[in-house]
């Protein structure tokens, strides 16, 4: 069984290292979302026979997913947890990848802080993304797919950054007026892209 769970575990993490010939990097440490000490509500198996769960996210990729805790170890929410190639000291394996309907109602909910979170702690990363946000077609660019950026918004972006990069998200705020809390439209648009995995054009998520 656990090899099987490990092989398993390797799947995935493949999916996430995304296809083509370039090795590309894989998720390493994951955010507690939620803690189930006895597994899933709608499990119908007596208590004794029921193992803890934690769901959570991936740092880089934003990939949901399924873990196992060690035994006596309880995972509390909101922390890092590391899941890469030897050894790990909370987490026994990953048991699956998740979608957004997976989660429970506590993780749904403690997802949108996390993603916050998450992009104000890699500022560097993400300041990139209006720095480097290019058009898609003739009529569309990237920063139209940013929730609460309209075209003037977007015009301005580009012309401001002509004069030179945004060094953060301060910098960036500064310079164009009328944009707000960039951290909390980044993490918005991530969300969206994780609830809807038929999204035609996405930003951040593989």
């Amino acid at each position: 069984m656990r090899e099987y769970e490990h092989e398993r575990r390797g799947r995935i993490e493949k999916e996430r290292g995304g296809g083509g010939g370039s090795e590309k990097r894989r998720e390493t440490h994951v955010r507690v979302l939620d803690y189930l000490p006895y597994g899933h509500p709608d499990n119908s198996r007596p208590v004794y026979q029921k193992k803890p769960l934690v769901q959570g996210i991936g740092e880089d990729k934003f990939v949901l997913m399924e873990l196992s805790p060690k035994k006596d170890k309880i995972p509390v929410v909101y922390d890092r947890v590391y899941i890469g190639e030897g050894e790990r000291e909370e987490i026994d394996h990953v048991v699956k990848r998740l979608r957004y309907n997976e989660l429970t109602p506590t993780a749904k909910i403690e997802l949108s802080y996390m993603l916050e979170k998450l992009v104000k702690e890699d500022e560097k990363r993400f300041i990139q993304v209006f720095n480097e946000a290019k058009p898609i077609t003739t009529r569309l660019h990237t920063l139209d797919l940013m929730p609460g950026i309209g075209k003037k918004l977007m015009w301005a972006i580009v012309e401001e950054r002509k004069k030179g990069a945004f060094s953060d998200f301060e910098d960036l705020t500064k310079r164009v007026k009328g944009l707000h809390h960039p951290e909390k439209i980044i993490a918005r648009r991530i969300e969206d892209e994780i609830m809807d995995e038929s999204m035609k054009y996405k930003i951040f998520i593989p």
